[in-house]
């Protein structure tokens, strides 16, 4: 089989082919080889914090249940009733004990066991007595850091070995607090017209950073006269298995421990106290790295931790191959003060909101590229060579993208990207 992607390290050059952002039968096979057998985020445990909880979730192209039972324990229960098959819940979220069916009011225990049918002389004694007609459970669900995963493969290695070298960065944003961190409030979601890899390109280039959104930075450096002088310095991080960073030297405010001269004076103080926390939980060392620096987080296939100004967490699946829909979640330290909790949404809004000033810059560059792409038989190659020259890369380079596009091809084509090129 051909590869989608050539890689000449005499000439450093890195090309990926553009047919893998519009065809169908690639996306397909995407679906089985990577969206059915990879670790996929469904949510972090804050999400659930009561017995009874649940959230409705699509997650790798299924309709699952989020929930944490009146045992306590956190399930994926598929969102289908084994009678006919209707979703079982049609709320997208909410606190139950049991979950019944609109179509014929089978009923079920917030666990998926079977507890109620009407017309149950109808059926045999031994009815369900193996369980078969309970709500079946997602088999692998495991979490790392309160960070939660799914896998439809039983056969999948553990999430931990599968995050590899990525949890030491998952780490860095869950230290920011002791006692933990949680989702605020209701995701955002909206569609991209454009193929879903893009999302993973364009979250760990910072490349794009200063042309795409100048006009953030421009803001930013009319309320901070030292931001113009900012040089978006920092590596580009392989981390294996298709996940990969960018980690750079914060020009901007962070409300975990960094202040700036466009937040009021008066929050130094507070700001400077969090610091002194972390550094005599972690020391000067660690504690410069989680508060001075950014960082975003490629967890192969479609998870972001962009850990910037403010943390988020995105996934993205896609509904065709030049159309995604796309979920976002902010997160905060639970302890955090109010004031710095408003601080930390405003930066959030202001960046990665749906009105803000990367959000819909960055939609707007990838759905021209996406249109781009209707000139495949003529110009068939990406370039993602920046950096290839260099013994270290740079954040502003792009190893870190060529890492994902490595794992996408192992998986995809079952070979490495130097035994054979797509001619």
């Amino acid at each position: 089989m051909k590869s989608y992607i050539r890689e000449d390290h005499q000439k450093s050059e890195f090309s990926v082919h553009r047919s893998v952002f519009t065809s169908h039968e690639i996306l397909e096979k995407e679906r089985q080889e990577i969206f059915s057998k990879c670790w996929i985020y469904i949510g972090h445990e804050s999400e659930l914090p009561k017995n009874g909880d649940f959230k409705r979730k699509k997650v790798g192209g299924r309709n699952l249940l989020f929930t944490r039972g009146s045992d306590g324990v956190i399930r994926t229960l598929y969102n289908s009733c084994p009678h006919r098959g209707a979703l079982v819940c049609r709320e997208n979220e909410g606190n139950t004990k049991v979950f019944r069916c609109f179509y014929h009011a089978w009923t079920f225990k917030n666990d998926g066991e079977l507890v109620g049918m009407p017309g149950k002389d109808g059926f045999s004694e031994e009815f369900n007595c193996d369980g078969s007609k309970n709500l079946t459970e997602v088999s692998r669900l495991e979490s790392y850091r309160g960070f939660m995963f799914v896998n439809f493969d039983t056969n999948a290695i553990s999430l931990d070995e599968y995050l590899g070298n990525a949890k030491e960065y998952i780490d860095l944003v869950a230290d920011q607090s002791e006692v933990g961190l949680e989702v605020l409030h209701d995701p955002q979601e909206y569609s991209v017209r454009a193929n879903w890899k893009l999302i993973s390109e364009n979250s760990v280039d910072l490349y794009h950073g200063m042309p795409t959104h100048k006009t953030y930075f421009d803001i930013k450096a009319s309320q901070d006269p030292g931001l113009k002088k900012a040089v978006l310095e920092g590596k580009g991080i392989d981390l294996g298995n298709g996940h990969a960073v960018i980690e750079y030297i914060a020009p901007w405010g962070r409300p975990v421990a960094k202040w700036t001269p466009a937040w009021p004076e008066e929050d130094r103080a507070e700001i400077e106290e969090l610091k002194n926390k972390l550094v005599k939980r972690f020391g000067e060392e660690r504690a410069e790295r989680i508060t001075g620096y950014n960082r975003n987080i490629l967890v192969f296939p479609n998870l972001v931790i962009n850990d910037i100004m403010a943390i988020t967490a995105r996934t993205y699946y896609p509904i065709e191959p030049g159309y995604m829909e796309v979920t976002g979640y902010s997160l905060a330290p639970k302890d955090e003060s109010e004031k710095f909790r408003l601080r930390r949404n405003d930066n959030f809004l202001e960046f990665l909101g749906p009105g803000g000033f990367a959000t819909p810059d960055d939609n707007e560059a990838l759905e021209l590229c996406q249109e781009g792409y209707l000139n495949n038989l003529e110009v068939e190659w990406n370039d993602i060579s920046k950096g290839m020259i260099r013994d270290e890369a740079q954040a502003t380079d792009e190893e870190q993208m060529r890492s994902f596009w490595r794992k996408w091809n192992e998986v995809m084509t079952k070979q490495s990207v130097k035994e054979e090129v797509l001619t």
